[in-house]
């Protein structure tokens, strides 16, 4: 039976938040399968977070060459993944982008994915100066209906550019140019264990938007185990399991960091008592801190003229000295030319 340090331990492993990596960055990215990137700079610091000696030129060059990708993916949403997982996942998804895509009436979605990879042929564009041209090709469509169709059916890649975080606010999209081959959905669910385990059923659906892998995971040579509560779980043989006594350092995550959102049920991370205090009604997702191996508060960076200060707020008291010299760590790497400070106010 596997208490909640035991799986706590286990996913945090798995996270390369028990140790950091020692690697490239390109390794972190493909063990998590992808890292949530609505916004440019979190993806930086989930990986910070994780890899030994990380800096930011690293992840940017491999923005840049290519070997990493921001694209839709996981749950629809944008999500910083290796170029060859894009291409093995992209299709196994397909299903559940085209699902996301149907939400509007009356757009042939047929004719508007063949328009878009006509237009995005002759070079990248922004959403802002596709959609125009997609409604001359389409009078009286709704041009937001238009533009969702082609975020959700065409495989599409974000262009880096030289911005601090590589993404400007509005960025353009581009065709991939690499053949997508579809790994499979028992492939996913390997990945997933491989990254999130042990786990259920309903949790590598939280995280991928797939439905019915309760079937085939029990088809699947996998281990089954029982948590505290008497579920059933599934892992991958041999997958590193460390105990609940492993020490966990302090660990800063980003908003939207792929660990508060990859499973259906999150108490092996966060408490129920404080989910309120971390996923907001905009949908936003707030950075938070692990102390023990769970979330403990959650944190923001304020930044003016000449000085970062690392905000926290603390879930229940904390003292700030089991803080300091993860979150100076932070701050020299996320506002290397500022002064740095920290700072504690009321979590409510």
């Amino acid at each position: 039976m596997l208490t909640l340090r035991d799986l706590n331990r286990a996913t945090l492993a798995r996270q390369h938040l028990l140790d950091r990596h020692e690697g490239d960055v390109t390794d972190v990215v493909h063990r998590l399968v992808g890292l949530q990137a609505q916004e440019p700079r979190p993806p930086y610091l989930g990986v910070w977070s994780r890899l030994a000696g990380f800096e930011r030129d690293d992840l940017h060059a491999a923005l840049h060459a290519r070997t990493l990708v921001r694209a839709t993916l996981w749950r629809a949403t944008l999500h910083l993944v290796t170029a060859a997982d894009f291409a093995a996942f992209r299709p196994v998804v397909r299903p559940v982008l085209a699902a996301a895509a149907r939400r509007f009436d009356g757009v042939d979605f047929d004719a508007v994915v063949a328009a878009a990879d006509r237009l995005l042929a002759a070079g990248p564009m922004t959403f802002n100066e596709l959609r125009p041209r997609l409604e001359e090709e389409f009078p009286g469509a709704y041009d937001r209906a238009l533009g969702y169709a082609v975020r959700m059916l065409t495989p599409l890649i974000m262009v880096p550019t030289e911005d601090r975080w590589s993404f400007p606010r509005e960025s353009a999209f581009t065709l991939p140019g690499i053949a997508l081959e579809s790994a499979g959905v028992e492939a996913l669910v390997e990945r997933y264990l491989a990254a999130f385990g042990p786990a259920t059923p309903a949790d590598v659906q939280t995280w991928s938007g797939l439905g019915g892998l309760k079937r085939v995971m029990s088809g699947m040579e996998l281990e089954r185990l029982t948590d505290f509560t008497g579920r059933e779980l599934y892992d991958l043989p041999g997958a590193p399991r460390p105990g609940g006594d492993a020490p966990a350092p302090v660990r800063f995550l980003p908003d939207f960091d792929t660990l508060a959102l990859g499973h259906a049920d999150r108490t092996r991370v966060l408490a129920d008592e404080f989910k309120g205090r971390v996923a907001t009604k905009n949908l936003r997702v707030k950075a938070v801190y692990l102390v023990d191996g769970f979330a403990a508060g959650t944190w923001q960076i304020k930044r003016t003229a000449k000085k970062a200060t690392l905000i926290v707020s603390p879930f229940t008291s904390t003292s700030l000295d089991v803080l300091e010299e993860e979150g100076l760590r932070l701050l020299a790497f996320a506002e290397p030319d500022a002064v740095p400070s920290l700072e504690v106010i009321d979590g409510v």
